[in-house]
Formats: structure tokens, C-alpha cells, sequence
């Protein structure tokens, strides 16, 4: 699996280089370079199959029955994606090493960025569509983390929260058109995707499914009306933008439209959703980016241009066009990614990105100014740079179409657009470097670090070699990316400098010299443009739909919630009534079926009336809370003694636990509280709770009657059947939550895992006033530990100890397991520390529960990947009988690990829950300040 490697292992790199910065900075940055060259590498041999045209796909079981599993594809498209992150990626590493300042955490900013890198490969690498919008997101939060990386500063919260809100918009968008696109192909993976065109076309769903998907990819690649939120993420470090900005994040979007352009292209409402808005995109950009003054907001508008370019080239849906529009994603990464990087050099050395400021530079840093003047050269589309190719392919195809119904517009527009393109690149290079000298600069100009400006030149040594050389340097990967994108053979094209004297050279001539044009007679329309910025910015109207979006929300909460627990039931149980009730009087029938009933013992009759009588106790005696609280734990021994009768050891075991643990919670929480409540209702609410609570308690009676007194298919008897066969064990019940239904247990264990952390998150280090009287004014005693408690605490904990123990190895064939044994342990310890004190209990129980948590979820989760070395789906037990001396013959089960890791969840968030709940009045003071100051 070593695409799976390829992905994870920036991932894992991020903890490492977080770990490792505490030894140094500057290890960071080379623990991050380490770790993208190691993703380079393990990459390396791979690329020989895919230039001879094979395609790998390598997959993992995960969820089969749902069509679910871990799987990657390597063809030229992801190819070439994957060598633009990890590439630039390295370059970006080493650029920004000289970028942060001393006061930057190089560490965080590593593994912020780390973690993005691993996103994009994932989105790159995916085979399965489910999978490849997992990673989607992953990009949208990572690049929330690495805008927002100057915290301290509001531009840079503002700009990520609008990158996450947007992308993330456009995210739900794309899951909902994935979910449609799986259905209508009947498989989520891309290999049956990519050949169904004519099946996804004839479809009723393809229009609203095509809308979802292109609202994720457009969102992304900041294409019009979501373009806003590209320049306001400029608030990000130059890195982050030379790299989200210029060759990854922003392309996700087109990458996908590439990836999917087989399946989903060809039709009228392709051609004019994607051309359309790549052509609005293309020209409204390029123009603001002209009026711009700030060099990363020029840089940040040209880049939503040049997407629009590509988006239209994948619009227009001919085989040149998409090649056209992959050969301009390799050039727009390598120009951009040195502007951006340039531009990084040039706020880094002089303390400000205005060019109403910045003049003259060229005296002062010659070196820089050389670079950036090549890489803008290539953006202005000048010939014998990369960025002229391209464009001269774009300008090609816009001019096939000028024999169609109003045709003459797209080869105008685009010419239009290629004039601003010159206007913007001509600025940047004239404002910058030439036009009079400096204007109050911050800091004196010069060259930056050697180093710094290595990732620079050689992108802009690529910039020259692929635009004289292109059939040497970039015709191999264009040919093998492009044949991905088109699922067939590439059409005829020439990649030569020179084509004669055609339309997309005159196209070209007219951009130039229309650019210098504009550029010379710029301040009218800079005026003019001032006179209606406001207009074209979208950013107004994202924070106008955002206010009215909270005002919404406050208006439907302020309807639904009093900020009071009892109307908020009120409401839910009444609206559960009602829709009961319609749906049985949409369709009345006999509430009694035919199903013999099972007579009524003097057993069941007791329990019963227990159950009755504690549960109107609470409700009557709710004020009395300790006596409330006895009442409860009566009830919960009655359902106990239910699970007993139908014989459900387990299920009682662990009701039992539960009970113990929770009243064991409920006393200390009740310490903090009156021991009664004063009365909170009036008369008449308290007779409308009546009603309703009978009419609830009444409408979920006759449900149930109906149900129990009629035949029903259970699938206990699969597992019955299979217990031993396929689980390796006669607990059934135990067998289901570890292996048959093991993926659930794992989402359960995890969420207990959070909640337990969530839990000590808020009550680390507080410390509430509890009660010292009881309610008749009588001092509590002051002999915390009674001696008898805890001498008898103390014999009982080894006791204990044995009996979970015991319980959690014979889960498997016995009642008993992994949560129950979990339970009896997390008891046991918590009475010591209810009897001998936190100080006590902790000096002899030095275990961190942290850790205990950590490695009962890391336990679990390796146990269910270990299946995937055996080419079996992830957490597929296995089990085996062998023979030991003196003992005999003994079961070894895959899935008693699993319970284990179950065990020591239960363990770790119980006690993390309890015993900070505890020391949140405890009077052990000192102990819990030692432990924060170490």
C-alpha cells in the first residue's frame, strides 16, 4: 500500500515535527522537509507504470456491504498533483524556514501545513469519491489553521473563518452531489465512475447532482460569486499563500472538475454552467486585479482569473480544451508560486506590500527584482515563458467557436482578459522595481538570505525551460495527465513556440500591446474604478447573508427556547404526540395483534409495581433530591432484574455497573446543590406536565403493546447461528459489539473518549463552593475518610480488581467483557478515592488517565487495521484454539484485544470524569496545584 503511505505520511510527519520543535526551530523545518521527501520518495518508483499508461489502484476492505472501502488511484492526473504538493511543497518548506521570524512557532506552522499537505494528497490519490470528500474537508480545516496561523491578528481570523465557511458551504454541497453521483452509478469508486457518461447523462438526477458537485468544485477554486474569500485569506503568511493560493487548495476545485470530466462533461448544461462562470470569473478578476495596491491582493485576484481560464477551458469540453486546461494548471503553479514567494521577499525586506509605497526597487535588490519580472513575464503570457503556451492554447480554442450563434464573444472576452493580464503583470513589475524611488518604507531594502531565494529561481528557471523547451521538460507529464483527464487517446497538438501567423498569435498581439496601453492611461480608470469598487466586491453581501443567517437563528431559537429545560420537553414530546397520533389516524387498525401473550408471574408483577413506584417517587418526591436519587437507582435495579428474568446476563452486568457509576456521579454533583429544590412551577403548568406525561407515557404503552403482541423477523438468529462460527465465541452479545457490529463499538468508545475529555477540559482546575451545612443547619462531620470506609475501600480494591479482571477475560464465551470489566475497575477506584482522599488515592495511583484513554482507543483501532495486512476488511477478527501445557486447550481471539482497548477507554474517561468531578471540591488543594505546576 504505498500510496496509503504516501498520504499518511504527512500526517504522522505533523505530530513528529510538532514533538521535534521543542528541540530547536530550525528542526522543524528540517523534520518537515524530511518528511515531505520521504512522501517524494516512496512516490519515485512508482512513476515509470503510470508514464507507460497503467493505472494503480490499490484498496483496503472497509465497509464492503456499503460499497465503502480505503482505496487510491495513480494515474497521470493524480500523478501530476501529487508531484506539484510535494514539490512545491519542499520548496515552500525551505522558503519559509527564512520567512517566520523568531517570534513565529515554526513547529505549529509545520505541522499546519503538513497536515494540509496530506488533505491534498488524499485528494489527489483517492479512488473512492466518499473518501476523496473526507479529505476535501480535512483541506478546508487545515487551511483554516494555517490562514488564521497569526492568531493576534483580526484580518487573519476574519479571512479563515470566511475560507471555512465558504469552502465548507460548498463541501456540504459536494457530499450531497457525491451521494446522488454514487447512486446513480451504483458505486462511489472513481473506475466505474469515469465509464458511465451515458448512464450519469440519461439520468432524471444528473442536473440538481451536476449543480452539487460544481458548487463544491466552484467554491474552492474561488470562482464568481464565491471569489471573495481568496483575497481575504491573503491575511495568511506568504507561504501559506504561495502554496494554498498558487498550486494547491485553489486547484482542488478544478482538479475535480478535471477528475471527473469523462462522467460528467458533453452535455448543453455542462458547457454553460462551468464556461459561464470560468468566463465571468476570468474577466471580473482580471480587472480588479489591475486597481489592487496591495501585492499579495493583485497576486490573490490574477490567481481567481487564471482559474476562471481554467474553468472555462474544462467548460468549453472539447479534448484540446481540457488539455489546454491541464497544461495551464502546471504553468499557473510554477509562475504564481514565485510571485507569490517574490512578493513574500519583497514585505519581508522593505516591512510593507503597498505599492503606492514600493518604487525603485530594482537599485536595491536587482536579484529579486530579475526573478519576479520572469515570473510575472510568464503571467502576462510573453512569449518564451510557460504561461504564453498555455494562453496561446486557450486563445486557440475560444476562436473554434466563433462560427456559433453569437460565437465572436468568448474569443473577445478572452482577449479582454489577456489585455488586463498584460495591465496587472506590467504593474507589478513598473510600480515595484522602476517609477522614482521608495516612499517611507518601514525597513531599507535589500537582498534577503541566499537560501530564500534558492525555491524561487528555480521555479522561474522552470518558468524559462518550459516555455523554449516545452516538448522536453513538460510534454511527458501533460501527455499522461491530459490522457487521464480525457479516458482515451490525446488529440493532435503541438506544444511549439511558433505556429505562424494565426488568430491565437493576433489574439496574443492585441493583449500585449493592449495591456501596455491600458497600463499607460491608468490613472482615469483608476478613478473610475474607486467610483465603484463597492459594487463589485462580494464581501459585502457574505457578511449581510451572514448577519441575516444569525439573525434567523436567534429568531427561531428565541420561538423554540425559553432557555428553559422543562418547555424545550414540553415542546419535543408534544410534537412527538401529535405526529403519533396523525399517523395513526392516517391509518387506523387494531392495536392488539394475534401473537399469543405470555402469562403473568408473581415475579414480573413485583418488578413491575417497583418500577411504577419509584418512577411516580421521582416525580412526586423531585424536590427531595438525595430521596429522588434512591428512587432512581430503585428503578435501575428493576430493569436489572428484567434483564436477569429474559435472561440477559450481560445487559444486566452492565446495567449494574452503570448504576453504581452514575449514582456514584450524581452524589457529587449532588454536593454542589440544596439537598431540595425550591418549588418552580405553578399549578397549572404542573397539570399540563401531568397531561402531557400521561399522554406520552400512554401513546409509548400502546406502541409497544402493538408491536409485542404481533410476529416479528429478528436477525438474532444470524448471530445466534454465527456467534461461534464466524466470532469464535458463545457470547453472543459480546461477539456482536466486538466483532459482527466492532465498528460501531469503536464510534462509541471514541465518542466516550471525547466526552470524558470534554468533561475534564471543564472542570480542570475549578474549584465550586459546596454545601457545609445540611438543610436543618447541622455542620457536615469533619472526619472526611471515616477510618472504616477506608481500611474496608482498601481490602476491596485487590477484590475487585480480580473480579474485572475475571469479567474481561471471559467476555468472549461468558457474560461479561471489555465495558463491564471497564466499569467494575472504574468503581473500584473511584471509592478510594472517596474513602482515603485525592491525595491518597493519587500518590499510589500515578497512572495518567490521558494515557489509560489514549491507549485503549490506540488499541482498538490497530487491532482493526491489523486485519487489513491479511487483505481483510478493517476490524475482521480471528480467532484460533491452542494447546498449553498444564492449562489444556485455550482460545485465542483477535477480539479480546479489541476488548481490552474497550476496557481501558471505560477505565480512563470514567475516571477522568469522576475523579475531577471530585476534585472540584475536594479540599486536597495542594495537590492539584502541584500537579498543574509540574
Amino acid at each position: 500500500m504505498n500510496l496509503l503511505l504516501i498520504v499518511l505520511t504527512p500526517f504522522i510527519g505533523a505530530i513528529f515535527v510538532a514533538w521535534i520543535s521543542r528541540l530547536g526551530r530550525l528542526h522543524a523545518a528540517w523534520a518537515a522537509g524530511a518528511v515531505t521527501l520521504t512522501s517524494l520518495i516512496i512516490l519515485l518508483p512508482l512513476i515509470t507504470d503510470t508514464f507507460s499508461g497503467y493505472t494503480l489502484i490499490q484498496r483496503l476492505s472497509w465497509i464492503p456491504l456499503s460499497g465503502l472501502d480505503i482505496a487510491f488511484r495513480l494515474d497521470g492526473l493524480s500523478l501530476l498533483f501529487a508531484l506539484l504538493i510535494l514539490g512545491i511543497g519542499l520548496l515552500i518548506i525551505l522558503y519559509a524556514r527564512y520567512y517566520l521570524s523568531e517570534r513565529d512557532d515554526m513547529g505549529r506552522f509545520y505541522a499546519y501545513l503538513l497536515l494540509f499537505m496530506g488533505s491534498m494528497l488524499g485528494i489527489a490519490l483517492s479512488e473512492n469519491i466518499i473518501q476523496l470528500l473526507i479529505f476535501w474537508e480535512l483541506t478546508s480545516l487545515s487551511s483554516f489553521l494555517l490562514i488564521s496561523y497569526w492568531q493576534h491578528r483580526s484580518e487573519s481570523r476574519i479571512g479563515a473563518r470566511m475560507a471555512l465557511a465558504v469552502t465548507g458551504g460548498g463541501g456540504l454541497a459536494l457530499l450531497g452531489g457525491f451521494l446522488l453521483l454514487g447512486q446513480i452509478t451504483g458505486s462511489y469508486d472513481l473506475a466505474v465512475i469515469l465509464v458511465s457518461a451515458d448512464t450519469i447523462h440519461a439520468h432524471p438526477l444528473y442536473l440538481p447532482m451536476l449543480i452539487l458537485v460544481l458548487l463544491g468544485a466552484f467554491t474552492k477554486s474561488a470562482q464568481f460569486p464565491f471569489h471573495f474569500w481568496l483575497p481575504n485569506a491573503m491575511a495568511a503568511p506568504t507561504p501559506v499563500s504561495a502554496y494554498l493560493h498558487s498550486a494547491t487548495m485553489v486547484k482542488a476545485g478544478v482538479f475535480l472538475l478535471a477528475r471527473l470530466f469523462p462522467a460528467l462533461s458533453g452535455t448543453p448544461e455542462w458547457f454553460w454552467l462551468v464556461s459561464m462562470t470560468g468566463l465571468t470569473t476570468l474577466l471580473l478578476a482580471a480587472y480588479i486585479a489591475m486597481f489592487k495596491h496591495d501585492l499579495k491582493g493583485l497576486l490573490a485576484y490574477s490567481t481567481i482569473s487564471h482559474l476562471g481560464l481554467i474553468t472555462l477551458l474544462f467548460g468549453i469540453g472539447t479534448p484540446i480544451a481540457a488539455v489546454a486546461g491541464v497544461f495551464h494548471i502546471i504553468n499557473h503553479a510554477i509562475f504564481k508560486a514565485s510571485l507569490f514567494m517574490a512578493a513574500g521577499i519583497i514585505d519581508h525586506e522593505t516591512g510593507t506590500r503597498d505599492m503606492r509605497r514600493l518604487s525603485g526597487l530594482w537599485k536595491f535588490m536587482p536579484h529579486t527584482a530579475l526573478l519576479a519580472m520572469v515570473a510575472a513575464a510568464s503571467m502576462a503570457g510573453v512569449p518564451l515563458f510557460n504561461g504564453f503556451l498555455s494562453k496561446e492554447m486557450f486563445f486557440a480554442e475560444t476562436w473554434h467557436v466563433i462560427n456559433q450563434p453569437w460565437g465572436w464573444l468568448l474569443p473577445t472576452a478572452a482577449t479582454i482578459a489577456g489585455v488586463f493580464a498584460v495591465a496587472y503583470s506590467l504593474r507589478f513589475i513598473h510600480n515595484v522595481f522602476f517609477q522614482g524611488e521608495p516612499v517611507d518604507l518601514p525597513r531599507t531594502p535589500h537582498e534577503p538570505p541566499r537560501w530564500m531565494k534558492v525555491p524561487v529561481e528555480i521555479l522561474v528557471a522552470l518558468c524559462l525551460l518550459v516555455g523554449i523547451f516545452p516538448a522536453l521538460t513538460v510534454e511527458p507529464i501533460l501527455a499522461i495527465a491530459a490522457a487521464s483527464v480525457l479516458q482515451g487517446p490525446l488529440p493532435e497538438h503541438n506544444l511549439a513556440i511558433w505556429h505562424g501567423f494565426n488568430p491565437a498569435l493576433w489574439m496574443s498581439v492585441i493583449a500585449l500591446i493592449g495591456g501596455g496601453l491600458i497600463y499607460l492611461g491608468r490613472q482615469p480608470l483608476f478613478i473610475l474604478h474607486e467610483r465603484m469598487e463597492g459594487r463589485l466586491e462580494l464581501k459585502s453581501l457574505y457578511h449581510y447573508l451572514l448577519e441575516t443567517l444569525f439573525k434567523c437563528a436567534k429568531t427561531v431559537s428565541r420561538l423554540l427556547d425559553a432557555q428553559s429545560l422543562q418547555q424545550m420537553l414540553f415542546i419535543f414530546i408534544t410534537f412527538i404526540v401529535i405526529l403519533g397520533a396523525l399517523g395513526y389516524l392516517d391509518s387506523p387498525t387494531t392495536l392488539t395483534g394475534e401473537r399469543i401473550l405470555l402469562p403473568v408471574d408473581g415475579v414480573s408483577l413485583v418488578i413491575a409495581l417497583i418500577l411504577m413506584i419509584a418512577a411516580l417517587g421521582t416525580v412526586i418526591l423531585h424536590q427531595q433530591r438525595l430521596t429522588a436519587l434512591i428512587l432512581m437507582g430503585m428503578a435501575g435495579l428493576g430493569v436489572a432484574l428484567i434483564f436477569v428474568k429474559f435472561s440477559a446476563p450481560d445487559l444486566a452486568l452492565t446495567q449494574l455497573s452503570v448504576e453504581v457509576v452514575t449514582i456514584v456521579l450524581l452524589l457529587l454533583a449532588l454536593y454542589f446543590l440544596p439537598q431540595q429544590s425550591p418549588s418552580e412551577s405553578s399549578q397549572w403548568r404542573r397539570g399540563r406536565d401531568w397531561i402531557i406525561a400521561i399522554a406520552a407515557g400512554s401513546s409509548v404503552t400502546i406502541l409497544v403493546w402493538a408491536i409485542l403482541t404481533r410476529p416479528y423477523q429478528s436477525i438474532a438468529d444470524y448471530f445466534i447461528t454465527n456467534s461461534v462460527s464466524g466470532g469464535g465465541g458463545t457470547n453472543v452479545v459480546n461477539v456482536i459489539l466486538v466483532d459482527f457490529r466492532g465498528y460501531d463499538t469503536l464510534g462509541e468508545i471514541t465518542v466516550l473518549a471525547l466526552a470524558g475529555l470534554g468533561i475534564y477540559a471543564m472542570l480542570d482546575c475549578l474549584k465550586l463552593p459546596g454545601s457545609s451545612h445540611d438543610s436543618q443547619g447541622r455542620p457536615w462531620d469533619q472526619d472526611m475518610h471515616p477510618v472504616i470506609l477506608a481500611s474496608f475501600a482498601r481490602l476491596l480494591l485487590p477484590l475487585a480488581m480480580l473480579v474485572s479482571i475475571f469479567i474481561l477475560l471471559r467476555g468472549h464465551n461468558l457474560p461479561g467483557g471489555g465495558f463491564i470489566a471497564g466499569l467494575i475497575t472504574a468503581v473500584a477506584l473511584i471509592m478510594q478515592y472517596l474513602a482515603n482522599g485525592v491525595t491518597w488515592a493519587q500518590s499510589r495511583l500515578p497512572a495518567d488517565m490521558h494515557v489509560v484513554l489514549g491507549s485503549g482507543l490506540f488499541i482498538a483501532t490497530c487491532t482493526g487495521l491489523a486485519s487489513w495486512l491479511f487483505d481483510y476488511p478493517f476490524l475482521t477478527s480471528t480467532f484460533s484454539h491452542v494447546y498449553w501445557p498444564v492449562i489444556g486447550e485455550f482460545e485465542l481471539a483477535s477480539a479480546m484485544i479489541f476488548d481490552l482497548g474497550v476496557y481501558l477507554v471505560v477505565v480512563g474517561a470514567t475516571l477522568l470524569i469522576l475523579v475531577y468531578l471530585g476534585l472540584a471540591h475536594s479540599q486536597d488543594h495542594s495537590f492539584n496545584s502541584r500537579k498543574h505546576t509540574r
